[in-house]
Order: structure tokens, then sequence, then C-alpha cells
């Protein structure tokens, strides 16, 4: 799955729409030629109760959780946040600091922009933490939600600052759950392969990297980080694709970033190599070639060395470094797995205990 990612590269002005050609109604339509309007009432429709209460239930959920969003400004990109304590400690995607120290942050009940500060990003999982400098009064942490309750169908607001509109939000339904995506290195992405994303509908634009995929009990249930692209519209958004890191992984990484200030467990498995992808004959990805291995490594450990070529994890194809981190993406530490590689001509195979990133 190609993606790009939702953070804003700079600060964007807006153009104003172009007034239309005519005034639009009270009851709706233009003014033109013919007959003089009807002096009769014009009786407005009710709306009806089903989505009158949808429509209370949504603004009740953003009064509850939009003050709990932030806009992160991180160099010359902006980006989003959300307050995962009352300590001034804000969540966000590493992708939207980079290589930032600093940052600016507008809340979306202040009137003045904050300074912050960063305490540990951690590309790998695509999620970074923040810290403001001064916490102001009234400063409210979002709630969290529970991944196990995440559910396909769930309608789903996500807020943020796409494009620079801070306070935005979107609307609509988890379309899928268990999702494996890797993001792009290039153009500021982590290059990181993401396990277990949550898809959906909600339209996700740049800038809305980091903020909040919020259920309707006003619970956060994930990050929002990527945009699939389609490679035929020129690798253009794809609408209604969207993908968010659980809540889960936002507060396993986050816990562990406050306490120790890195990420002490990342629950993530690993072969303990550096490799680099190979092509066969017809210049097709054929492999990954292990660079170096770290001695006492899992791939170490099971008597593989420099040079052998990984074609295979268990029944699953290997050809790029990308699927190499796909095919270990559901795999834990400490997992025994099978791994199908080239040695010269010679097809072999090893059984290896998982390592940790």
């Amino acid at each position: 799955m190609d993606a790009t990612h939702p953070r804003s590269r700079a600060r964007r002005s807006l153009t104003p729409l172009a007034a239309g050609a005519c005034a639009i109604a009270l009851a709706g339509g233009c003014a033109g030629p013919g007959p003089a309007p009807s002096s009769a009432p014009v009786r407005q429709q009710a709306v009806p109760r089903a989505a009158g209460d949808l429509e209370d239930q949504y603004r009740a959920v953003i009064k509850d959780v939009l003050p709990s969003v932030v806009q992160i400004g991180a160099g010359e990109g902006l980006g989003s946040g959300i307050v995962y304590d009352d300590k001034g400690h804000i969540v966000t995607n590493a992708h939207v600091v980079g290589d930032e120290k600093s940052f600016d942050v507008s809340v979306a009940t202040g009137e003045k922009v904050l300074k912050a500060s960063l305490v540990s990003s951690y590309p790998e999982q695509d999620l970074a933490v923040v810290r403001l400098d001064d916490v102001p009064d009234g400063l409210r942490a979002a709630e969290f939600g529970d991944t196990d309750e995440v559910e396909v169908g769930q309608i789903v607001l996500a807020m943020g600052s796409p494009l620079g509109l801070s306070s935005s939000v979107t609307q609509g339904i988890v379309s899928a759950v268990g999702r494996t995506v890797s993001e792009s290195g290039s153009g500021g992405g982590t290059g990181a392969t993401l396990a277990d994303m949550v898809q959906t509908s909600a339209a996700i634009n740049p800038g809305n990297s980091g903020g909040a995929l919020v259920n309707l009990d006003s619970e956060v249930i994930g990050v929002p980080t990527l945009a699939a692209t389609d490679p035929q519209l020129g690798g253009s958004a794809a609408p209604g694709i969207g993908f968010a890191i659980p809540v889960s992984m936002v507060r396993t990484v986050a816990d562990q970033i406050i306490e120790s200030g890195k990420v002490t467990d990342s629950g993530r498995a690993a072969l303990d190599i550096t490799g680099r992808t190979v092509v066969d004959d017809r210049y097709q990805p054929a492999g990954v070639a292990i660079v170096s291995a770290q001695e006492g490594g899992a791939a170490d450990e099971a008597g593989m060395r420099v040079g052998d070529v990984i074609t295979r994890i268990g029944d699953t194809p290997v050809t790029t470094i990308t699927s190499l981190s796909e095919a270990l993406a559901d795999d834990r530490p400490g997992q025994r797995i099978r791994v199908t590689y080239t040695r010269g001509d010679a097809a072999k195979t090893a059984e290896v205990t998982l390592g940790e990133i």
C-alpha cells in the first residue's frame, strides 16, 4: 500500500471562493427573470429526529475532544497533536516533529502560541511526545479508548489541522482494522512498517498527522498518520482511504517515553540484521541480502551470515526490505519462525527465535 504523510509542509494561504453569479435566497434558488415570487410563507422542512440526534451527538463529541487537539508548528511544517495528560505531554507523529527539538503549539481554546520541547521521538512506530514548556490553566487531556473495542462500521471523527486549518473535523467510519502499512522513507517519512492500523473513510489531509481519530463516546481510538495514494493518479491521495495508529500502540509508546525518556520495550520483532534489496536477472526485486548481522542476534544465533539472501518468512515471500518488515510486523520478540534463504546457489532454511527492534 503506497501512502503519503498528511503533514502540511508549509503554511498555506487560502484563496477565497469566487462569488456566484447570483445571491442565494433564504429559501434557496437564484433570483432571475420570471414571475414575481409568491408572497405565501415558505415552510421549513423539519430535520428528521434520528438525524437531529446524530448531529447532537457529533456536537457533543466535538465539544468534548476538540479542546485536547492541538496544532504543532515544527520548522516550516505543520501537524497536529493530542494532549496526553495534565502535565503538558502531547503525543504526535514522529514525522511531524522531524529533526526539530522545539515547537510552536496552538491549542483550540487558547489565543497565544505556546512553546514546547521534544521529549523523545520513536520513528520505528512513527510516534513522538513533546511537552509544553509552560502548562496553561485548564489544559484538558483527551480520553483514550480501547483498541479491542474498535469495530468496522463505527462512526468516527478525525480532528486536526489539515492544511493549517486548526480545529477542523471530518467524519467517516472505521473501514477496516489490522492493516499493515509501510511508509515512504522520502519526503519526511520515517520508512516505518506499521501493523494493526485502523483504516478509515474520514478525510485525512496534510496537517492531520498526529491528530485524533475519535469514536462517538468521545474516546481517541487512533492517531491519523497516513493517506493512501493512487499511482494511477500520479501519486495523489486516494479519497476515503486513510490510516491511524491504534490507541494501544499510542499508549505503549507514549507511556514509555514519558516514564523513561525513550522506548524501552517496543514489542516489535526483528531478525537483528541490516539488509538490502537484491534483484534478479530481470532486475526485479528478488530478496533481502544480509549486509550485517548483530553478533548473538536472532539471525546470527540461527546460523545465518552476511551474504545470505532471505526469500521467505514462513509461507510469506520476501522480495524487498519493505516486504520483510511487513512479514515480521505481526510477529513478537521470542517467537520462533522459519526463514528461507539462499547461500550461493543453495536454498536453506533456519528456525529463528526473533529478537526485538
